[in-house]
């Protein structure tokens, strides 16, 4: 594993880079809270088919950090990605990403389109299934009060108070957190103090995000969305882990309507951090898909 800052549209974004850069690239996006160690595991097994490369994404770890809500609105996060597809000079990529990273993945494949040949989603969700869910009132929208939680202005201090005790217990409280302890969990404090503490802008892509979340029993009216401009055209493999408490299985349902060439995975005995939990079932269900892709 090898690390470099490399500047994108003029700031400083920090990568982790596995594998043979003659290889086709894989762009790693990871969620939260965590930053671009998420794929020390899965990384090194997909290296000898990819150029396994990982960002710290904007407000995370070592990367560029702005202040301010504006700066972590969807556009800006996939602009950064795109960046980087664009600096790396391999495109088109395969882009896999988890949780906030499957959000700009997503982005990524509507938006930037030629700039993507296949995209790996591993519990995460395209924004149509989820809106629809979060707007019905019923177990994801109350599965996702959290979010309102994280978008209050002191949620940082509340998540970072008694070394991270708060960000800890919002995680664990359902799902095996089993994978984030020792020498990890060191790395993980360590990027979440980083330049002084990135919580606030970490928790700033929950505050700028526009998804409207119905109260539990209170549906609202299912926002207006650009339906043709939110369709995946390339090959679309799907993993998930079924003991996911976060994401409900309804948030990916009627998931074909946007992405016709959808491969769906699951991978046994895991949660919302399959990626940690089963790297060896996760890589080989990718290794599997690219050759039949």
């Amino acid at each position: 594993m090898q690390t470099e800052t490399v500047l994108l549209n003029g700031q400083p974004f920090f990568l982790r880079r596995w594998g043979d850069p003659e290889l086709p690239v894989l762009l790693l996006l990871h969620g939260f809270p965590e930053f671009s160690g998420a794929w020390e595991d899965i990384a090194p097994l997909l290296a000898q088919h990819f150029h396994c490369v990982a960002p710290d994404q904007r407000g995370f770890g070592q990367s560029w950090s702005p202040s301010g809500v504006a700066e972590y609105t969807g556009s800006k996060l996939v602009g950064d990605m795109s960046a980087l597809i664009t600096h790396l000079g391999r495109g088109p990529v395969t882009v896999f990403g988890h949780d906030w990273g499957a959000a700009v993945a997503y982005g990524l494949a509507m938006f930037a389109a030629p700039q993507v040949d296949r995209l790996i989603i591993a519990n995460g969700v395209h924004p149509v299934p989820f809106q629809r869910a979060l707007a019905a009132g019923g177990a994801q929208s109350e599965a996702s009060q959290y979010m309102d939680y994280l978008r209050r202005p002191d949620s940082h201090d509340r998540l970072g108070a008694e070394d991270y005790a708060g960000l800890m217990a919002l995680f664990s409280a359902k799902m095996d957190l089993g994978w984030l302890q020792g020498a990890r969990l060191d790395a993980y404090k360590t990027a979440w103090s980083h330049g002084g503490g990135r919580l606030e802008t970490m928790t700033n892509w929950y505050r700028a995000s526009p998804m409207q979340i119905a109260k539990p029993g209170a549906p609202i009216e299912m926002p207006q969305m650009d339906l043709d401009r939110l369709r995946i055209r390339c090959p679309h493999l799907l993993l998930w882990g079924p003991g996911d408490t976060a994401l409900l299985p309804e948030t990916t349902e009627g998931l074909e309507a946007f992405a016709p060439d959808l491969t769906r995975v699951t991978v046994p005995d895991t949660d919302h951090w399959l990626i940690h939990q089963k790297p060896d079932a996760v890589a080989q269900a990718i290794l599997s898909w690219e050759a039949l892709s």
